[in-house]
């Protein structure tokens, strides 16, 4: 295995055609963070001053370096080694009331005025089709700000070798469970630098991470009949470093995962019917991200967001917004970039606003949607309603200095009970004829995020308030309000646990951001769940 990591062609970082200033990857971190104080602050100010001269009403400027690492095996094999960076700048203006864009990876003085005074006249061309001019919602002045992820060991510093040798070990830790005959399992790290100033006077630096250790165990029936797969959905992606990887410990989990796999093999096929559910967070941040979280983004309610995975059932906002009843009084759902962890925890979001913790779902009731500077102006006649300054939410994103910032949904959770720290035993015992569902699996919901279909990684069955047995062949089905209507019961704190996925897409062109959704143990009554076994020939 040494020989063909030394041997394997692995991109070096800072090199070629991406432009990445190599001498930045020599610096210690202190050493780095003053180049990105100096030299970076001088040409975003010239950028900010060239776009001003142009005509910029406003104008932001975001200089990426983002350096990625993926390994991945099966087996006893190694499959793929990745190590890639790329570096670059982008610019982005209002001018004539419509929004500008121009990118490039040549971050010299010549061309930073080049890409601004771009990025303007695309602007004026823009303003020649716009229905109203942009309108901006106030925001805090952030002046040499610095935030990073609270990480322990930064995964970049860790070799490829021990990176491999701990996969490994835990491919061959899940094979020795009998029945268990494929694995694979991979890494994935990513560490962003992201230097932001804006025309306002906000200046900031960001170094984010974000770490993901994932496998996959396939079990086979001795006759060949079956097979039933297991995904380590209790460990979900975080924004910290390779302390997460150390604590996910894959070597001791791996047999656990292969065993749940056999398991499923012989697991009793589900008969479909209405029953209680009782939803692991494992499972329940995905629906939640779903059908709560997309719904929720007010580009998707206005129509801004039609094509790529649909518009919402929340419209027109003035007969949800304050009025619909999402859930019961137990559900409150919280939008925040601010839990340690998170993936898409920050300091400051895409455009320089420090974001803030609110309450999409308040006791049940719509109370409120995910904004951006340019997006909170489009609600202020229900924040004034409500006693609110009309301001964003901090929910612009973009996934590199080559895209334009655009709204994207921050960490949304399920916040646990309210009063009382509920167990998932009491759950549990509350019901006399139901369905567990542990980690999340295949899904689809249509393009208004109201009718859909929910799988899962391992099923157990409820009968009169026990675990009897496993189950297989199980998914349920749900309209978005009668399915959160349906929730009768919360778990509390201890109970609450953190899912999420790196790659959300959205957009055209098409972006992908990280997100985390929180969530207690649920339980709903009276769900419909169907039989996915295909029926044999």
């Amino acid at each position: 295995r040494r020989d063909l990591l030394v041997n394997s062609a692995i991109v070096p970082a800072g090199a070629g055609i991406l432009g990445a200033p190599s001498v930045l990857e020599a610096l210690t971190p202190t050493a780095r963070r003053l180049a990105f104080d100096s030299h970076f602050r001088e040409l975003a100010m010239r950028a900010l001053d060239a776009a001003r001269s142009a005509g910029a009403e406003y104008a932001d400027v975001r200089i990426n370096r983002n350096k990625s690492q993926v390994v991945a095996t099966r087996e006893q094999r190694i499959t793929g080694l990745s190590d890639n960076e790329t570096f670059g700048f982008g610019v982005r203006v209002l001018a004539g009331g419509a929004w500008g864009f121009a990118a490039s990876w040549n971050l010299t003085a010549d061309e930073v005025v080049r890409v601004a005074r771009q990025a303007v006249a695309q602007a004026r061309a823009n303003a020649a089709t716009r229905i109203r001019p942009v309108e901006l919602a106030p925001t805090e002045v952030y002046e040499n700000a610095t935030w990073r992820s609270p990480i322990e060991i930064d995964p970049f510093d860790i070799p490829i070798e021990e990176k491999v040798d701990l996969l490994l070990k835990a491919n061959a830790a899940a094979l020795s469970v009998k029945g268990a005959r494929f694995v694979n399992s991979a890494m994935f790290f990513l560490r962003e630098e992201k230097f932001f100033a804006s025309t306002i006077g906000t200046v900031t630096e960001q170094t984010i991470y974000r770490t993901m250790p994932t496998m996959t165990v396939t079990a086979v029936a001795d006759d060949f009949s079956d097979f039933q797969s297991r995904q380590s959905t209790d460990v979900a992606p975080r924004g910290l470093g390779y302390e997460h990887v150390l604590r996910a410990d894959l070597v001791a989990n791996a047999p656990k995962w292969a065993e749940d796999a056999v398991r499923k093999l012989s697991a009793k096929s589900v008969q479909p019917g209405r029953y209680d559910l009782v939803l692991l967070p494992t499972h329940l941040w995905l629906t939640i991200h779903e059908s709560i979280a997309h719904p929720t983004e007010l580009d998707r309610i206005m129509g801004y967001e039609a094509n790529y995975a649909g518009t919402s059932f929340i419209s027109p906002i003035e007969d949800y917004l304050g009025k619909f009843r999402y859930g019961p009084d137990i559900m409150n759902i919280q939008g925040e970039r601010s839990s340690p962890g998170g993936l898409s925890t920050v300091g400051w979001d895409d455009e320089g606003v420090k974001p803030r913790d609110y309450l999409i779902v308040k006791n049940g009731i719509l109370n409120d949607l995910q904004t951006t500077r340019e997006q909170a102006p489009w609600l202020a006649d229900w924040y004034r309603s409500q006693g609110q300054e009309v301001r964003s939410h901090g929910n612009s994103y973009a996934q590199s200095w080559a895209d334009v910032q655009f709204q994207r949904m921050p960490n949304v959770n399920l916040l646990p009970h309210p009063e009382r720290d509920v167990t998932l035993e009491e759950l549990i015992d509350g019901v006399k004829d139901g369905i567990m569902i542990d980690g999340d699996g295949s899904f689809s919901i249509d393009q208004q995020r109201y009718n859909a279909q929910f799988g899962g990684q391992v099923f157990y069955e409820i009968k009169k308030g026990k675990i009897t047995g496993m189950l297989k062949d199980v998914a349920y089905q749900s309209r978005t309000p009668d399915f959160w209507n349906a929730l009768d019961a919360l778990g509390g704190p201890r109970t609450y646990h953190l899912g999420g996925t790196p790659s959300d897409g959205k957009g055209q062109p098409g972006q992908s951001n990280a997100v985390t959704h929180g969530c207690p143990v649920a339980r709903f009554r009276k769900i419909p769940v169907i039989n996915t076994g295909r029926a044999a020939v």
